[in-house]
């Protein structure tokens, strides 16, 4: 493959002209036409600057199609809870945080939206029914338990109908669910991301400015490698990573006391110590947890003195230290 002149390449253009009478032509940087036909394969020389425009061009043409962020009205801070697969705790995490979030300062004010489209948990846990109102606006009034306002995907549909959207459709719900909702003023909008690494979780982060992620993960190696992968997306795309919450991290027998590590013993630490990000805090796997969140009356709320509720208010007064740190 040689570097050719200018001069040779118009020499041989004129060679292949006689033998071709095609049309279609790749056209080089300085206008010349070059034959498809043509047998020879010519590379030309570009300086660096030419390369460095080439390159702002492209960013440029990237970036025209990335929408602008424009944040929420009436939301100062927005955080989401995500993780790389679902059945690690996600949701019973980001309603026990936004609760603990209230808990630890009354006088802040916590939104909850619950961003997974295809199963929405937030009515269940929050012990929520029935359809938002709507104001003169035309905005949907979020539902109230617990002191917080709440809005999902599940109270649009029934119970028991299944969401079976594609993606245009999935990402015209969240836009909704996003703009469309009367939030009044919070300090705090808690967002349940739906597990993985999709449509949802990007559109999200390019249309509304992030204070910062939580990943939940379970302390096993088949979670670690999805959570991994979550915390590496937030960071593609300039999300500042608040740190791992490790659920389920130990199991203590109510007869006899013993500690038992169901799901292995501080996988989730060694992933952020991997990540350079911390440990917000571990919650336990204990009964209390999962019969609450199946009643509708979350732990903090229910048992606000027990173990495990204090557990959660530890994972939310470090979550507002990570942010503050972030915003410094």
């Amino acid at each position: 493959m040689a570097h050719c002149s200018y001069s040779k390449i118009a020499h041989l253009l004129k060679l292949t002209a006689v033998t071709t009478n095609k049309t279609n032509a790749l056209r080089t940087g300085r206008g010349i036409h070059v034959p498809l036909g043509c047998k020879y394969f010519i590379r030309c020389k570009t300086s660096g600057a030419a390369d460095r425009t080439l390159q702002e061009r492209q960013k440029q043409h990237m970036a025209r199609g990335l929408p602008k962020q424009k944040p929420i009205p009436g939301v100062k801070q927005v955080i989401v809870v995500a993780s790389g697969k679902g059945g690690v705790g996600k949701s019973t995490t980001a309603v026990n945080l936004a609760l603990g979030l209230t808990a630890n300062d009354p006088s802040k004010t916590v939104g909850l939206l619950d961003a997974d489209v295809y199963g929405p948990s937030v009515p269940k846990l929050m012990n929520l029914r029935g359809n938002p109102e709507l104001t003169q606006n035309n905005l949907m009034i979020p539902l109230v338990n617990f002191g917080i306002p709440c809005m999902s995907m599940g109270f649009l549909v029934e119970d028991v109908a299944p969401i079976v959207w594609r993606g245009l459709m999935v990402m015209s719900a969240i836009e909704k669910l996003l703009r469309q909702v009367d939030w009044g003023l919070l300090d705090y909008l808690v967002i349940d991301m739906p597990p993985g690494t999709g449509d949802v979780q990007l559109s999200i982060t390019q249309n509304i400015p992030i204070a910062g992620a939580v990943i939940v993960s379970t302390p096993q190696d088949i979670a670690l490698l999805d959570a991994r992968r979550g915390a590496e997306m937030f960071k593609k795309v300039h999300v500042p990573v608040l740190g791992l919450v490790q659920n389920m991290s130990v199991f203590q027998c109510p007869k006899c006391n013993h500690p038992t590590h169901i799901f292995g013993m501080d996988g989730a630490r060694e992933l952020a110590n991997t990540l350079g990000v911390q440990v917000l805090g571990d919650i336990p796997l204990h009964l209390n947890i999962r019969e609450t969140s199946d009643r509708g009356q979350p732990v903090v709320i229910s048992s606000p003195d027990s173990p495990e509720a204090e557990a959660y208010k530890k994972v939310a007064s470090a979550v507002v230290q990570r942010l503050q740190e972030v915003s410094a």
